[in-house]
């Protein structure tokens, strides 16, 4: 069978919530479904923090810059479509954290054309025609101003200059026939919910339902729904670091992706008004095993088994926890709020919204 490769860039101003969907797209997309993700990170960044050369602080103009971020987002580039070929899955989706055109951003259109002819004669066309769809995350120094920050240790922009990069940035990929604006008309988690049926639209598969339902079922039995509804089981574990901030709760989680595991942090800000505003991003395990450390020892980790499946249009996820032999936690995301459930799972109770049965009163109690 040929290989499916989907290439997607992610690009907006900065704090777009960029590193939080790639988080979301590496849990959705999975190789237990036949997925493979491929991520190329953020080059300038790269070069800015691991390289020391900046386009700031005396070091060298913005143009010679531009000339490194390109020759090194071209070199990963390459390597992401190489890799794409030797993967076993069939289905691959490459996301590019940002790619070429952001660089016209920063330099004059004149500038970016040479610098680009220098790399085998490279022009705008050839460069667009290389990505098969453009998500434009808006700053949210635009509409969303309180959740900006300056979390990237690369990063030094105002919120003025974070809307004039914005703007820059959406009139560099203006050119890309697929390219698709989520603005921050919504809260964040609408923002990424969003940004996630979009990506679902141009892979061409099912979006996922928006009505989200959790209830307390009685364990079905799981043999019976791998089999009938060809379930996929993942393995998780959540661990709640000790509080340095009230106003924000930090925790990490280890899931296993066929062979491998991936790690991700989450901080969930809460503002004095209510507002919740959850970022994430991957991390590699040496960075989870540091923060292993700053465990809570009043929680305990979660573990639980998460078995995902559609049923009747619905899909499903059922959270299996190992304290619990008799009950299990059922997450349908449908339709309406009348849509049907699974008939071979009883359900006990609907608790949706329900704060007894979210993960961290979990961690604390330990029982369903």
């Amino acid at each position: 069978m040929e290989k499916r490769i989907t290439r997607i860039v992610l690009t907006g101003g900065p704090a777009a919530g960029k590193t939080t969907l790639i988080s979301r797209i590496l849990h959705e997309f999975k190789s237990e479904d036949g997925w493979r993700v491929i991520t190329v990170p953020e080059t300038a960044t790269e070069l800015i923090s691991g390289f020391g050369i900046r386009p700031f602080g005396g070091c060298m103009s913005m143009l010679a810059f531009q000339d490194f971020v390109i020759a090194d987002q071209i070199h990963k580039e390459r390597l992401a479509l190489n890799a794409a070929q030797v993967v076993p899955e069939e289905n691959i989706l490459i996301i590019y954290d940002r790619a070429l055109m952001d660089d016209k951003a920063y330099i004059t259109d004149e500038e970016f054309a040479t610098v680009l002819a220098k790399f085998d004669g490279r022009t705008e066309a050839s460069v667009l025609a290389g990505y098969d769809a453009v998500l434009h995350l808006v700053t949210c120094a635009k509409g969303a101003e309180f959740a900006y920050n300056l979390g990237n240790a690369a990063r030094t922009e105002s919120l003025e200059y974070a809307r004039e990069m914005d703007d820059r940035t959406l009139r560099a990929w203006s050119g890309h026939p697929n390219l698709r604006i989520i603005d921050n008309s919504a809260d964040f988690e609408q923002k990424m919910n969003r940004a996630m049926r979009e990506i679902y639209r141009i892979l061409g598969e099912a979006e996922p339902m928006v009505e989200k339902r959790k209830f307390l079922v009685a364990m079905p039995d799981l043999a019976a729904l791998a089999e009938r509804y060809n379930a996929v089981r993942l393995e998780m574990m959540q661990t709640y670091l000790v509080t340095t901030n009230p106003g924000v709760e930090r925790r990490i989680r280890q899931q296993k992706d066929g062979e491998n595991y991936l790690f991700f942090y989450t901080e969930k800000h809460q503002r004095p008004d209510g507002t919740k505003w959850v970022t994430e991003k991957p991390i590699p395990e040496k960075e989870y095993c540091r923060y292993l450390m700053e465990g809570d020892s009043a929680l305990h980790s979660v573990r639980k088994d998460k078995y995902r499946f559609v049923c009747g249009g619905c899909r499903c996820e059922l959270d299996v926890y190992p304290f619990s032999t008799d009950r299990a936690i059922l997450f349908q995301y449908a339709p309406a709020p009348d849509a049907a459930t699974p008939p071979e799972i009883t359900i006990l109770k609907d608790v949706t919204g329900d704060p007894a049965y979210k993960n961290r009163q979990l961690a604390r109690v330990q029982t369903l």
